[in-house]
């Protein structure tokens, strides 16, 4: 999740990217679906409200998420293969402004398999949420990264383990 240009380019680490391609790469060959969720926004960025205050702060920087820009698209090491859903979202949750609900409902898909930058945003709001709709959680912790190494150490060693399995690429692919 989140794994898009302005995205990396701030908070992404090699070796964050390298696990995700990896755990990528595992989930293609063992047929999980793999969807990739991005954040971007219409021209003019309607959707923001002055309320927000981190996407108010974005609209107003000149930055371009535009969602047809290069900032928000999947970065190349992770590029979507054919047939690989994308999910559009509108706030930090990939549920939350996206219909990442309905992909899921219609493939009969109940657990997830999460990564994202950062760790402390979309990782975590969408583990809240999805935890809240009754899915079944799997947190890839080194296919994550925030820009707070303390901040990602607590979330992925105390918060997510009580709503989620937490492990790691290699782990899970082991297991997959």
């Amino acid at each position: 999740m989140d794994f898009q240009n302005g995205v990396v380019e701030r908070l992404g680490t090699p070796q964050t990217l390298a696990a995700a391609a990896d755990a990528l790469a595992a989930a293609r060959a063992a047929g999980v679906p793999v969807i990739h969720v991005r954040v971007g926004f219409r021209p003019g960025y309607p959707e923001v409200s002055p309320a927000n205050q981190s996407f108010s702060a974005i609209a107003t920087s000149g930055a371009d998420l535009s969602e047809g820009g290069p900032a928000t698209q999947v970065h190349a090491d992770l590029a979507p293969a054919d047939g690989e859903t994308v999910v559009v979202k509108r706030r930090v949750s990939a549920f939350t402004g996206s219909d990442l609900e309905v992909v899921l409902r219609a493939q009969g898909v109940r657990t997830l398999v999460l990564g994202g930058i950062a760790t402390s945003g979309v990782v975590l709001s969408t583990l809240r949420e999805a935890a809240d709709r009754d899915y079944r959680l799997v947190v890839l912790a080194d296919a994550c990264a925030d820009a707070d190494p303390e901040v990602h150490r607590v979330l992925t060693e105390k918060v997510f383990p009580r709503q989620a399995e937490v492990t790691t690429v290699a782990r899970w692919t082991a297991a997959s």
